[in-house]
């Protein structure tokens, strides 16, 4: 009889053969799904977060939390993601990634959980955007598994991790 996890990874493999971009696909399509994803890279989410503690005016309402949230988030991220070690889907032979890999682990994605944190962290500050910018986030994470960089689980436990640090972050506000 299959574990618990045996099963789960068997679903997140099959998620990820339906979802994830052929090569055939149009440049078109496929550079769209580059471009949101670039938005969870680091260089994007550390500038959006610094974002408010440089400039003035009506970015300054999110103040330091975004920055704080993205920090906390990727610091447990990258404990985890170092801890199980989980071969990316172009490693276990799956498919190939459409786009270059940041490191060799897979869980949790790190683009996932970065784009989830800067989201909720200016959405702490700006609550009328709450929805679209978790919608976008929740796209970055989508884009990960259409370009073959991560598996589905890889993203929701990434975007969890994210989702829980900004709690705690805004419980000790």
């Amino acid at each position: 009889m299959a574990t618990l996890l045996q099963r789960l990874d068997a679903r997140d493999r099959a998620l990820f053969a339906r979802w994830a971009l052929q090569h055939s696909h149009s440049a078109r399509g496929k550079t769209l799904w580059i471009v949101v994803t670039h938005l969870g890279s680091a260089w994007c989410t550390i500038a959006l977060s610094l974002a408010p503690l440089v400039g003035d005016g009506p970015l300054q309402n999110a103040g330091s939390v975004p920055l704080i949230v993205l920090v906390a988030s990727h610091l447990m991220i990258q404990g985890v993601k170092r801890s199980i070690a989980r071969p990316r889907p172009s490693r276990s032979h799956l498919r190939a990634s459409l786009i270059d890999e940041p490191d060799r682990f897979s869980f949790p994605s790190g683009h996932s959980a970065a784009a989830m944190a800067v989201a909720l962290g200016f959405a702490y500050g700006f609550p009328d955007l709450a929805a679209p910018l978790v919608m976008l986030a929740v796209l970055v994470g989508l884009s990960r598994v259409v370009l073959g960089v991560h598996f589905p689980g890889d993203v929701f436990v990434g975007q969890l991790i994210a989702f829980v640090t900004a709690l705690a972050v805004f419980a000790l506000l």
